[in-house]
């Protein structure tokens, strides 16, 4: 039993990998062919995440946690672009997530489960926090590759400042909108 639940722990580490590959696919309309992974995009949200904890008061390893596995389930339904959820009615996360964790230890198979349903429900002042993470990196990422010569990335910018719900993330969203993503070099470099 123990080399079952080991086994399928491992089953899902060896998942998550899946996302270092799987690209986020809503880049394409504006015509990056390269653009970030869904592992890259989920890294940047969990450091976004705990720095919004950190000034809105709430749990910062908790948000991170749940900001991390936000979107594990691409790994099995892959990144549909917003335009596409229109077509295509894909499970819900807390569906998914279930299948993925199914045969992991029965912590991790909890505790999994109940980090995405927490996010999902987005009753709890942690999971507004990472929702605006993940917005808020989806923002910054716009601005980077406008600043990389993309012209067609302002309907993500605004569709995430729109979107946003602390105070933080508003200040951390408009900060970001009036300076270049390399301008905090310039403090070291003199």
């Amino acid at each position: 039993m123990a080399d079952d639940t080991a086994k399928g722990t491992a089953g899902f580490i060896f998942e998550m990998g899946v996302m270092k590959q799987a690209k986020r696919t809503g880049w394409w309309f504006t015509g990056n062919n390269n653009p970030e992974s869904i592992a890259d995009h989920s890294f940047r949200v969990g450091i976004i995440g705990a720095v919004l904890a950190m000034m809105e008061g709430v749990d910062p390893a908790k948000v991170a946690l749940m900001c991390l596995f936000h979107d594990t389930q691409e790994t099995r339904i892959g990144d549909i672009p917003h335009i596409g959820r229109r077509y295509i009615k894909a499970a819900p996360n807390e569906t998914v997530t279930a299948d993925q964790v199914a045969r992991a230890h029965p912590a991790v198979k909890a505790g999994v489960q109940r980090v995405v349903e927490e996010y999902e429900v987005n009753h709890s002042p942690e999971a507004v926090v990472a929702k605006d993470a993940d917005k808020l990196e989806c923002l910054v990422q716009a601005v980077e590759y406008r600043a990389q010569g993309n012209t067609l990335v302002q309907d993500w910018i605004d569709t995430s400042l729109n979107s946003l719900k602390t105070a933080s993330a508003r200040e951390l969203a408009g900060a970001a909108l009036t300076m270049s993503p390399l301008e905090w070099r310039q403090t070291f470099l003199g």
